[in-house]
């Protein structure tokens, strides 16, 4: 996850889950992490639900493999 402080606010991103909607923002560092963790987890738990097909790289960049 990559957290950036912007003009007013942070930017959070997850650079493997950002094609699927993985970023979000806060007004302050700890926001922004917190809010983005949030939005992995319900990004990773609606691609389950619809039986989104995972690569191998998909599950690396996750670090779901090593």
């Amino acid at each position: 996850m990559v957290v950036e402080p912007d003009e007013e606010r942070w930017h959070a991103y997850c650079p493997a889950l950002e094609d699927k909607g993985g970023a979000t923002g806060g007004y302050t560092k700890e926001e922004a992490l917190k809010n983005i963790r949030e939005v992995v987890e319900m990004t990773i738990e609606s691609m389950i639900e619809k039986q989104a097909k995972w690569t191998e790289q998909d599950l690396k960049r996750l670090t779901i493999l090593k």
